[in-house]
């Protein structure tokens, strides 16, 4: 087999060539915009970069594949995706430290909560469900707040323990803290609600709050209650929960190998709640989840959720599966956009990056959603190659610059298309509860 010869060129040349159908709906956001209104950390010195140029590199740098910091080191030679992002310079990771070194809780707290407000406000939408969710981050030093905690899948090593809300009808992240790794699950549960609910989502009307079984405590309960939101929340299968469980003598069967149940109880002393009872046979449901919680019942996996809808047992049990969208969420956010390994020393440094990475998340679902909305169920990887990993270079003609997309003729038509309808955007995004 004959090999090609090798050559080199100087010529400006970028992969990602596709990318400027991102740039051209990130414009119609004015995201940028309001960037500058917040009070971002500046640079010490008058060379030093704008706080804005900062985050849409360290976002840009996510967007085309970075995991770390010394990644985004890689689109500093793209001369021509900053031209196409109108970027003169990108920073160093050195910058990128500095900069996100400047935050603390009090800085994490102005800026993070007003962006999410501002970015919720461009949304269009009547009702809103709410999933809360928690997840594990493996830490392999010895990081601020990273620790021995609740590790399924590293025991023993140390871990952050974030906690997330997401909006269910947008695929979109409505709120995120970073938590110390030994932190319990429930722990700050009800200050994270509050912000979110009271400033992220302010003005949004919120019909239905879901919870895994970290958010089953009576303070949640009694809050979500105060504030007169519908909730299904996973249960804590605790002894007292066990017996109860264990008593039911009615069941009504959903299909072969499912049943349920509901009772009244009340935990710890709290006020008596509507609870339903799902009990897998395994024999015909294998692949089921749930919990064997009795030793002479062990063909049987056992789910349980407290909950104030006044729907049948079936409904609500199949309004809860749903958020089951929250795992593929979190998948999502910890391979394509390097959720868990933007980690530095300081915790409030690494917590402002996971933050804005948030906002990069959210970005990208806005434009699945509207640019490519038969494909707004696509992963980042995917959107990646199927239309931002384009071949591009600027010729310039006639006095002005211009991006040439390296396109087969069969595919401008389709291209074409997807630049008319971010262009036809007006800044409002409106969904569809559909």
């Amino acid at each position: 087999m004959v090999n090609l010869p090798i050559e080199y060129s100087d010529k400006p040349v970028t992969p990602f060539g596709g990318m400027s159908l991102l740039k051209r709906m990130l414009d119609k956001t004015q995201i940028y915009e309001q960037l500058n209104k917040l009070a971002l950390p500046v640079a010490g010195s008058n060379r030093g970069y704008l706080p804005s140029d900062i985050v849409r590199s360290f976002w840009l740098g996510i967007w085309t594949g970075a995991s770390r910091y010394i990644h985004c080191d890689w689109v500093r030679y793209d001369t021509v995706l900053q031209d196409i992002f109108g970027l003169k310079q990108m920073p160093s990771q050195s910058t990128y430290s500095r900069f996100f070194n400047k935050f603390n809780q009090a800085k994490n707290t102005e800026v993070f909560p007003a962006l999410q407000q501002w970015f919720m406000e461009q949304l269009e939408i009547n009702t809103i469900t709410v999933d809360f969710d928690s997840t594990v981050i493996t830490r392999y030093g010895e990081q601020e707040g990273s620790a021995v905690g609740y590790n399924p899948n590293k025991k023993g090593r140390n871990s952050h323990h974030p906690l997330m809300a997401f909006i269910s009808q947008t695929r979109m992240v409505a709120n995120a803290w970073l938590r110390p790794g030994n932190t319990a699950a429930s722990s700050n549960c009800v200050a994270f609600m509050q912000e979110t609910f009271d400033c992220c989502l302010q003005g949004k009307k919120v019909g239905l709050v879901r919870g895994d079984s970290g958010f089953y405590t009576e303070e949640i309960l009694d809050y979500l209650e105060q504030k007169r939101l519908n909730y299904v929340v996973a249960v804590r299968m605790y002894p007292n929960i066990k017996s109860e469980v264990l008593c039911r003598s009615a069941w009504i069967t959903l299909s072969k190998g499912i049943e349920l149940s509901e009772m009244t109880f009340s935990h710890s002393q709290g006020k008596p709640r509507r609870y339903i009872i799902v009990k897998k046979r395994v024999e015909d449901r294998p692949n089921c989840t749930g919990k064997l919680l009795f030793e002479d019942m062990p063909g049987y996996r056992f789910s349980c959720y407290v909950t104030n809808l006044d729907l049948p047992l079936d409904q609500v049990w199949n309004i809860y599966n749903s958020r089951a969208d929250c795992e593929n969420r979190i998948k999502e956010l910890k391979q394509d956009f390097g959720l868990e390994n933007f980690c530095m020393q300081n915790f409030w440094a690494t917590e402002a990056s996971f933050r804005f990475i948030m906002v990069a998340y959210n970005l990208i679902s806005l434009f699945r959603h509207f640019a490519l909305n038969e494909h707004n169920k696509a992963t980042h990887q995917t959107l990646k190659s199927y239309c931002f990993a384009l071949g591009a270079w600027t010729a310039t003609h006639a006095n002005r610059k211009v991006l040439k997309i390296s396109l087969p003729l069969k595919k401008r038509q389709w291209m074409d298309g997807l630049f008319a309808k971010i262009d036809l955007l007006d800044g409002k995004f409106s969904y569809s509860n559909a």
